[in-house]
């Protein structure tokens, strides 16, 4: 096998493997997965940062602050027929697991009905929705990779009560990278 090839094969690692051992330790010293030191945290069940969106209650759990900007989980408490139009997140993916009652959920065309312990991935830059079905509410445990989108849903809770003003959200929603298809 001839060297070039070789050192392609082995990748960042390989190359590390390969320098003098100072200059391994220097290399793998320098390198942190995160830019911050994160810090542990444990958020009991009706905790976190409450927020009305769409007239539902949202509790924000982690926030990119606590993980360096990688995650962001949140919980939805959801009325029945709530739901969100099909749309596109050019920016994160979006894991939906249902904690109670039932969601009809699309992704990329395909639609399901997820009921309690069921999850959905909605991967970045493919049409998804999600509708509570039945006469029962729905409770959503969501995250998404990375964060940032909690920072949109500071700003849909300040619109004022009542129906939402679609342009309203739209322009909101785009400045985060979500577009209504």
């Amino acid at each position: 096998m001839d060297r070039k090839r070789f050192l392609i094969q082995l990748g960042g690692t390989g190359l590390a493997a390969m320098l003098p051992l100072t200059s391994a330790k220097a290399f793998f010293k320098e390198y942190t997965l995160f830019k911050s030191k994160p810090k542990q945290k444990i958020v009991r069940k009706d905790e976190g940062i409450q927020l009305r969106v769409f007239g539902n209650p949202q509790w924000h759990k982690v926030v990119g602050e606590d993980t360096d900007n990688q995650v962001f989980e949140w919980v939805d408490d959801l009325a029945p027929g709530s739901g969100i139009p099909p749309h596109v997140h050019t920016k994160e993916d979006e894991i939906f697991r249902v904690m109670q009652g039932e969601v009809e959920i699309m992704v990329d065309g395909k639609t399901t009905t997820l009921k309690k312990g069921d999850m959905a991935f909605a991967p970045k830059n493919l049409v998804h929705s999600w509708k509570v079905m039945g006469d029962e509410k729905a409770t959503m445990w969501v995250s998404v990779f990375p964060s940032g989108m909690e920072h949109m849903f500071h700003e849909l809770h300040a619109l004022p009560p009542g129906p939402p003003d679609l342009k309203k959200v739209s322009e909101i929603c785009e400045t985060y990278g979500i577009r209504f298809v």
